[in-house]
């Protein structure tokens, strides 16, 4: 590869993931969200509850995932430990939510600046 001024010049092959300024505390939150989605099921789970109209889904109408109800439980709770979504019991059904904030900072954290 010839080097100097007749060299080509090479361009970066994608932009940062983000900025250079995170804090110790956002890395970890961020790190224990991703590490929550790295499960299908919880992938799948949390893409319900995030596409659902109204903005909140019943545990109930949350279809067959191919996995118990038990299972699907779990995973939930894994979901709500890692701040993704939140939960709100009425009666007997327990309805989910995208946590508020959640989608921007997972934007903002894979997004080309």
């Amino acid at each position: 590869m010839p080097e100097g001024k007749d060299a080509p010049e090479v361009a970066p092959c994608c932009p940062p993931l983000t900025s250079p300024d995170l804090s110790a505390e956002d890395a970890r939150t961020m790190a224990e969200m991703f590490k929550a989605l790295g499960d299908p099921v919880r992938v799948l789970l949390f893409s319900r509850v995030a596409s659902h109209s109204g903005g909140e889904v019943c545990v109930c109408d949350l279809g067959d995932l191919g996995v118990s109800q038990p299972t699907v439980s779990h995973h939930l709770k894994k979901l709500r430990d890692a701040g993704l979504v939140t939960s709100e019991r009425r009666g007997t059904w327990v309805y989910y939510r995208v946590a508020p904030g959640v989608l921007a900072r997972m934007g903002t954290m894979v997004s080309a600046r």
